[in-house]
């Protein structure tokens, strides 16, 4: 059973997946775009990926504030949540992503990639951190 994970941002969407038995967790891809707004291409990009990959389920960070409420960026990614769900058959959940990108930054910095490279990774770690974090339970 694949599970994909997904990190929401204005800009990028990083990716990671489980191994098909759904134990372990491997970064995939980023997905970048120009625009907020420019989700197309990106939500085709899922949509391969779903499909590719026999995906079964997908968890998507939820990014709430450190008082448990939602803002801005919450908000953006239940929208986005809602118009990934018209493209693909799976279910899609939610799950708390607070200080992932932290923790993703961290383990690059303790894996030796440096701070100019760390942009083109630290969104599929950060989804990696929100997949496994999920299966932990």
């Amino acid at each position: 059973m694949r599970i994909l994970g997904l990190d929401y941002g204005s800009k990028t969407v990083g990716v990671a997946i489980t191994d098909p038995m759904g134990i372990t967790v491997q970064p995939l891809k980023t997905i970048f775009r120009d625009r907020e707004t420019k989700l197309r291409k990106t939500l085709a990009e899922i949509e391969k990926i779903v499909e590719d990959n026999d995906v079964e389920k997908i968890i998507l960070g939820l990014p709430l504030n450190m008082d448990d409420s939602e803002g801005d960026r919450a908000m953006a990614t239940r929208a986005f949540a809602e118009k990934l769900a018209l493209r693909v058959t799976v279910p899609i959940e939610f799950a708390d992503e607070r200080l992932t990108t932290i923790e993703a930054a961290e383990i690059l910095d303790e894996s030796g990639v440096k701070r100019c490279d760390q942009k083109q990774y630290i969104d599929q770690v950060a989804a990696q951190i929100i997949l496994e974090q999920y299966l932990r339970g």
